[in-house]
């Protein structure tokens, strides 16, 4: 492991009850952990360390920082090995001294509180049980001797902490306690309370999320929106970016505040805040309600007191001081519609913004997706429609998000920023990759007429004669007579012809009634095979074209015979010129030449379209003499398999009376018996019994 640069990859940071994965890093700058779900980086300079504490927690051991200017950071996901090799890099690259900290284990819930700037910490016989960072607090309550802390919430959190209360007895102790216990929380709790005057107001800011015209109020430590129906508390300390973005009619421009964690309202999450200005609009004047002291000393400068411009600038600049962060525009990025690209995402129309460090969608949903989380991005037809494309972005995580109907003129632009920002272009449609050349052709002669297969032509029409042929069961007859066949699906189908002639004579309205069952049956039965056989034929008519690899090639034209020897001369006099440029520069070159400069390559156009054609004329010869071949084998089989039905062995009947039934054998065999035993009967003299 390098001292100059130690790097942990499976670190995360602990926010208001929940660890939150990244990777940290101390290098010259200090501290530095960036937040791999967001992309926010946490920066410490070691100026600012004042304590650096080895702690052991549940399952590995953590990394503890108290400052200077108030805020503690707790870090995790070490292991006991690190602490030797940690301990020597900061004493050594910091002159920093980490110190092992052992916690109170004794489980008493009672002891003393200590303030040590922005952190509470409850220790038990001098040790520390836990400390607890005053900014998670957003109100504090006292009662007659107990005080009550109210924390902020966080979704992420499978459990969060949401309520603590203090028993602060005051008997004995100087002063009251419990007052000044309210105090110290008050000055560094997280309060969002609008105290005070704000420092600039706005009224009706059109707001697209959430929906609606605001009452826009920005105070020192909070930005509030009231509304009609609801209001919305925005901390600073939530405000990861902030975006201006110009819409494509040039009337109108996009103010943009990415937020984590997000308002809401009810189940509703409001990741972006998305103002909507106008750019023709009145210029304002503002005065900051605020002292040149505190402009100096709590903003070191980077607000003024005094504002003027269009509303969206002055907020802008406003916000900027306020929180701390730079404001992202357009950068070099220039399609058909400016700086942006009309598309939609899903059932909304909407712009995507290429950006110098990501995409940026405004505005139903605001989507932002940073090229560090983009595994790739894929160009895509549109349903049907070559006049436009689907540009995909495939993050880390397999999320895929598609903005279609872009129109074809700004695929060149969006192509060469893509490779420009070294992202990958994956083709889902192909099992290997296409080059941006070839891709680029695809969309470029997408118009042209496909060619004409005359193979293909002749079997489609052999297939509609013998769709169109008429062909009659013999055994099926739904309009004439009833079938002797009895259906599968026919109750009726295993009466035998002895139960038809027991049936009752004089019941003709019974017999009247079974045929008419009989006759709906098969005629539904009718209705079902058509349908079969119609979808059969359908699917077989839809079959995919499949190219035949003997067919000769279709000719160049006169242009692009011209294009291959042009070629290399184009790409010398415009040294660097992109692949996509080269047709466009290609194109306005042939237009500006004469029809005797065009001469020489219409005449090889005109001589690869003869050799076409005859090459054509022999290519369908051969196609149908081989399918007269065909034809003349399969005429053949079926000669030869009726001959060996017509020569096959039939058994010889046998003459009725030749056949005798189990009955008659066996009736035959008594009275043969019963005869037997009257002539032994004459035979046997009579005696006389003794």
């Amino acid at each position: 492991m390098n001292l100059d640069n130690m790097e942990f990859s499976g670190a995360s940071v602990e926010t208001r009850g929940v660890l939150v994965p990244g990777r940290l890093s101390l290098n010259n700058q200090g501290l530095v952990f960036r937040n791999s779900k967001t992309g926010k980086s946490i920066i410490v300079p070691p100026s600012e360390w004042e304590k650096t504490i080895w702690m052991r927690i549940a399952g590995s051991y953590g990394l503890k920082i108290f400052t200077k200017s108030g805020p503690m950071y707790r870090f995790a996901g070490f292991k006991d090995s690190d602490f030797e090799s940690l301990s020597r890099f900061l004493k050594k690259n910091y002159q920093k001294e980490l110190k092992e900290e052992d916690k109170s284990i004794k489980g008493w819930n009672w002891g003393s509180i200590k303030f040590n700037g922005d952190v509470m910490s409850f220790q038990v016989d001098r040790q520390t049980a836990f400390d607890l960072p005053l900014s998670y607090v957003q109100n504090c309550t006292t009662g007659k001797n107990e005080a009550v802390l109210e924390f902020h919430p966080n979704e992420d959190a499978s459990v969060a902490l949401m309520e603590m209360r203090f028993y602060i007895p005051q008997e004995g102790a100087e002063g009251d306690p419990l007052e000044s216990f309210h105090q110290n929380v008050i000055e560094k709790a997280d309060m969002v309370q609008a105290t005070g005057d704000a420092l600039m107001s706005l009224n009706e800011v059109p707001c697209l999320t959430p929906r609606g015209r605001y009452e826009l109020k920005v105070y020192p430590t909070f930005l509030q929106l009231h509304g009609k129906t609801f209001d919305y508390k925005i901390t600073y300390s939530s405000v990861l970016r902030i975006f201006i973005l110009p819409h494509s009619d040039g009337r109108q421009m996009f103010f943009v505040l990415s937020l984590d964690p997000p308002i809401k309202q009810g189940q509703t999450r409001y990741p972006f805040l998305v103002l909507n200005f106008k750019k023709d609009e009145d210029p304002i004047e503002v005065e900051l309600e605020i002292t040149e002291k505190e402009l100096k000393d709590k903003y070191d400068g980077r607000l003024e007191k005094h504002l003027s411009g269009q509303t969206y600038e002055v907020l802008g600049r406003v916000m900027k001081g306020l929180v701390n962060r730079k404001i992202t525009v357009p950068g070099s990025f220039k399609g058909v519609s400016g700086s942006c690209v009309a598309c939609s995402y899903k059932a909304a129309a909407g712009l995507l913004y290429p950006l110098d460090r990501g995409f940026i969608y405004v505005h139903k949903p605001a989507i932002y997706v940073r090229f560090d989380e983009i595994s790739a991005v894929n160009f895509a037809r549109g349903g049907g429609n070559t006049r436009s494309f689907d540009f995909e972005i495939e993050t880390r995580n397999g999320l895929v998000h598609t903005f279609s109907s872009i129109q074809k003129e700004e695929y060149y632009k969006l192509f060469d920023f893509v490779n420009g920002k070294d992202l990958k272009v994956k083709n889902r449609g192909d099992k290997e990759e296409v080059s941006g050349r070839q891709k680029m052709e695809e969309f470029v002669d997408s118009d042209e007429d496909t060619e004409h297969d005359a193979y293909l032509q002749r079997v489609k029409n052999e297939a509609n004669s013998r769709d169109d042929e008429d062909e009659e069961d013999e055994d099926f007859k739904p309009e004439g007579e009833e079938s002797d066949v009895a259906e599968e699906f026919d109750s009726e189908a295993s009466e035998t012809d002895e139960e038809e002639e027991g049936a009752d004579p004089d019941s003709p309205k019974k017999d009247k009634e079974k045929k008419k069952k009989k006759k709906k049956k098969s005629k539904d039965y009718a209705d079902e095979v058509g349908a079969e056989s119609r979808k059969k034929s359908h699917k077989s008519k839809e079959g995919k074209k499949e190219k035949d690899p003997d067919m000769p090639k279709r000719p160049l034209s006169a242009y692009m015979y011209w294009l291959n020897d042009r070629r290399e001369q184009i790409k010398k006099d415009n040294p660097g010129i992109s692949v996509t440029d080269i047709a466009k520069k290609g194109g306005e070159l042939w237009k500006t030449l004469t029809d005797k400069d065009k001469k020489k390559y219409d005449d090889m156009a005109t001589e690869a379209k003869k050799d076409y054609d005859s090459k054509m004329k022999v290519y369908e010869q051969k196609r149908k003499s081989k399918d007269d071949a065909d034809d003349a084998k399969k005429s053949t089989k079926s000669g030869k398999s009726s001959s060996t039905a017509k020569g096959s062995p039939q058994k010889a009947a046998k003459s009725a009376e030749f056949i005798l039934t189990d009955e008659d054998t066996s009736s035959s065999e008594d009275e043969k018996a019963k005869d037997s035993k009257k002539e032994a009967k004459r035979k046997t003299p009579d005696t006389d019994s003794d």
